[in-house]
């Protein structure tokens, strides 16, 4: 989750689509066409292992853009294949 958060950050499209699971990844995350994130810190609040290959990581994710500030806060799944875990998805909280 960290290293996600840490490519977010660097606007690392290639790694975050190499660690998104191909059932759910998108084709590109259009960091070209954004207005310009600025991420302020990461805060993970749980994470718990369902079984040997799937896991769940409760995080919140503030930022800013235009100088307005945000909170991402989801629960997001992970599945581990051939050795590397990937991200599935993720479920925002309120």
């Amino acid at each position: 989750m960290r290293s996600r958060y840490v490519a977010y950050v660097l606007e690392l499209e290639p790694y975050l689509l190499a660690t998104w699971h191909p059932t759910t990844r998108p084709a590109s995350l259009g960091f070209d066409k954004e207005e310009k994130t600025r991420w302020l810190g990461l805060t993970i609040k749980r994470h718990e292992v369902q079984d040997e290959d799937h896991a769940t990581v409760e995080f919140v994710a503030r930022y800013k853009i235009g100088g307005r500030a945000y909170r991402l806060h989801e629960t997001s799944r992970f599945v581990l294949e051939d050795g590397r875990w990937f991200y599935i998805d993720g479920d925002i909280q309120a």
